[in-house]
């Protein structure tokens, strides 16, 4: 019953955003249900009078043409793909009804996940149990809400997937946790991140049956028959995506529409990762040499001086990234936790653990990565935090700063009480729960980490309301994203070093090697 009311609650709450701002990304979603509703499947991915192209693997696609037959019900004028930035009132509603509906599988996906949890602690009070408080934190995600509600996407479904998958998995279900992520990374291809951390779990825990007493893998214990029907799985599911698309010869063409390398190392707001950090010490020593005279200005490219609000960023003192670079990065980042998760294992924890890792390392360091990336990594942090002390501090940490560093996305002033007042209250809810949770351990976070978070506020303040009243803002319109991405490249990445630290330097018990 608890379950339900937090779910209706949830989904109330949806619909009073309804009216809300919505990003470019609501056209975007317009323009596939056009593209994908009139146009044969040949020409789906050729398709370029929006310059919002369509650009998810096939499932997306098809997902988009089962829209498209509800859509023509609301105002057939959406799915003309002539008309650009179409928005009539049945239009909206239809978007957003799409998403709060498809919403239903994500609900599901967190009741399968509450049952996955340790339930060791009970307590008496419904508001200290662990399912509880995970419920809420995933139901009530402050950035799903904001970025599927308010600035337009479809990520509630997408993470239903991966978290359903998650729990199928904690169950012992492999198959179909296998089958379910082979199935999501055809809907949306972000997710590969995360692949390294099933395929390693998937082959440690089903493909060998059994381990030895010291924790490692008991080699003559491997399955032909298991491997042989994962490998089955990721054949026919790949088959019936990218199948229809071979036979048509459009596969280099699918390829080049999902990884557009030509975007840039950064995204026009630059995602508060390990490259934020890279660029602003690009432009910190830039203007250093320009002071001291080390660097001829007319030789200083244009585009390394705005800010980053361009899509190609060119480096002027330090050497500028190329994609290859940004994959061995992304690879050598995740190497030490997939070689946790085969030589430290530790069962559905350690795999959570990887995961999480694997999603957090590929932000660091991946191509053109997106701020809202970061939910990736606290959405199944949000398993771990109520669980453990140690993980529920580094929850705090990145959940905080994550969803500060999506602040921008809303720029619109009627939006700035709003997700101000829900950061507000999930953040407190986040932090009075789990400090219920493990009130009996240490505390969650030391002075140093308390301070950091802290700084949030005047740094708020200082980019709504102080600097838009100063003559910076007409020359130096960039320095609000500029500060709010490098402050929270800094608490993010910290909060990677302590979960790994935590990981590598972690005992295993006689218990979880039997695991």
């Amino acid at each position: 019953s608890w379950f339900r009311a937090l779910a209706l609650g949830v989904s109330f709450l949806k619909c009073l955003l309804i009216p809300a701002y919505y990003s470019t990304d609501f056209e975007v979603h317009r323009n596939w249900l056009a593209i994908t509703h009139n146009l044969p499947l040949s020409q789906w991915y050729y398709e370029a009078t929006s310059e919002w192209t369509l650009d998810y693997p096939p499932f997306f696609a098809w997902f988009e043409y089962a829209l498209s037959h509800v859509a023509k019900y609301f105002d057939p004028k959406m799915l003309v793909i002539e008309n650009l930035n179409y928005t009539s009132r049945a239009t909206v509603f239809f978007q957003r009804f799409s998403v709060i509906f498809t919403d239903i599988l994500f609900i599901y996906a967190v009741r399968e996940c509450c049952r996955c949890v340790n339930g060791k602690r009970a307590a008496k009070d419904i508001l200290e149990k662990p399912t509880f408080i995970l419920a809420v934190l995933l139901l009530w995600n402050f950035g799903l809400l904001i970025v599927d509600h308010i600035h337009f996407q479809y990520n509630g479904f997408l993470f239903g997937l991966m978290l359903l998958s998650v729990a199928r998995l904690c169950q012992k279900r492999y198959l179909e946790g296998a089958f379910l992520f082979a199935v999501l990374l055809h809907f949306k291809h972000i997710y590969i991140y995360v692949a390294p951390a099933y395929g390693i779990y998937l082959l440690r825990s089903y493909c060998f049956t059994a381990n030895n007493a010291d924790g490692s893998v008991k080699w003559r214990s491997f399955s032909l028959l298991h491997v042989t029907l994962l490998g089955l799985i990721v054949c026919l599911v790949s088959a019936l995506s990218l199948g229809p698309f071979i036979v048509l010869g459009q596969l280099p063409q699918i390829i080049s529409r999902l990884f557009p390398f030509k975007r840039g190392l950064c995204h026009a707001y630059w995602a508060p990762n390990f490259w934020a950090l890279y660029n602003a010490m690009d432009k910190a020593l830039t203007i250093f040499g320009l002071k001291c005279n080390l660097l001829d200005p007319t030789k200083i490219p244009k585009a390394s001086m705005t800010g980053g609000l361009v899509q190609e960023f060119q480096h002027t003192v330090l050497p500028s990234v190329t994609p290859l670079a940004t994959l061995i990065c992304t690879f050598i980042s995740i190497l030490p936790s997939v070689f946790c998760l085969w030589f430290k294992p530790q069962g559905p924890r350690g795999f959570l653990q990887c995961l999480v890792l694997c999603a957090l390392s590929s932000f660091m360091f991946g191509w053109h990565v997106h701020e809202k990336a970061i939910l990736l990594a606290i959405l199944p942090l949000s398993l771990l935090s109520v669980q453990r002390a140690k993980d529920a501090g580094i929850y705090l940490i990145l959940t905080t700063t994550g969803h500060f560093s999506l602040f921008p996305l809303l720029f619109t002033p009627a939006e700035l009480p709003i997700k101000i007042l829900l950061m507000l209250l999930f953040t407190v809810y986040s932090f009075s729960s789990l400090k219920s949770l493990f009130r009996r351990e240490r505390p969650l976070l030391n002075w140093l980490e308390t301070i950091y978070l802290v700084q949030l506020v005047p740094l708020e303040i200082f980019c709504e309301m102080v600097f838009p009243l100063t003559p910076w803002k007409r020359h130096f319109p960039f320095v609000p994203l500029l500060l709010t991405s490098v402050y929270c490249a800094l608490g993010i990445t910290y909060a990677w070093l302590k979960l790994y630290v935590s990981v590598l330097t972690e005992r295993i018990s006689v218990r979880q090697k039997a695991e």
